[in-house]
């Protein structure tokens, strides 16, 4: 906020998983730290209400008309708004009610701690697995896993390879991953072997080496499945 008022700039915070924070952490909304800076949060309510389909967004705007250039992209932001297709109508209406209700806040409260429970079991899962670990999540609905860039990038990495049923996925893979990164190798081969999609951390533009997977599966016994085949495929990839 400092940095923004002396340089005359404006703040953009995305506040999607505001509400989704745990392993005690705590976050603050732009709204009690803005002052009077001019800035923007962007909210939803796709992370917090588990409708399928409802994903409504909206943008909070904060101290337009401190700075004429900001109030003038705000309005272009309005103008543009207008010749796009809205937000599903239904969710939009029952916004008010559902943010609305008493019991909104608890609502909140077991959706953190039910994420906090399934990271703290995916971390359980990594436990002891050479060469790769968990970075313990502190909100939202992910895990990040972390290879060891020793061990991952060495000369062995273009060569690596899970078990696969199919004996034709071999030269697919093979033709697909040869100028890509390490880590994307990983997920094409995991995939093939497992059937289990993740992404590779390279595809966020990060030079460190690993892959991040979902806290949404509901099925207990199948979540534990998956938690348990990742780190297991992770360290048998490594040592392949």
């Amino acid at each position: 906020v400092r940095i923004a008022k002396t340089y005359g700039l404006f703040l953009v915070a995305d506040e999607t998983y505001a509400n989704i924070v745990f392993n005690g952490y705590r976050t603050a909304a732009l709204s009690q730290v803005i002052g009077d800076v001019p800035g923007l949060a962007l909210r939803s309510i796709s992370k917090e209400v588990p409708w399928p389909g409802a994903r409504c967004g909206w943008v909070e705007v904060y101290n337009r008309t401190v700075d004429p250039r900001f109030d003038a992209y705000v309005r272009s932001l309005l103008d543009a708004k207008r010749l796009e297709v809205c937000a599903t109508t239904l969710p939009q209406l029952c916004i008010p009610d559902i943010m609305g209700d008493s019991r909104y806040p608890a609502h909140l409260q077991r959706r953190a701690a039910l994420f906090q429970g399934r990271s703290e079991e995916a971390e359980r899962a990594f436990a002891g697995k050479k060469g790769v670990r968990i970075i313990k999540p502190k909100g939202a609905l992910y895990v990040t896993a972390l290879f060891d860039p020793k061990l991952f990038s060495d000369g062995r990495s273009k060569m690596r390879k899970l078990p696969v049923q199919d004996a034709s996925l071999d030269a697919f893979i093979e033709e697909r991953t040869a100028a890509v990164a390490p880590d994307k190798r990983f997920v094409y081969w995991l995939l093939a072997a497992t059937g289990i999609c993740v992404v590779p951390l390279s595809g966020f533009a990060s030079d460190l080496p690993g892959f991040r997977f979902t806290l949404l599966e509901q099925d207990e016994e199948l979540r534990s499945k998956i938690y348990t085949t990742l780190a297991e495929s992770a360290e048998n990839y490594l040592q392949s």
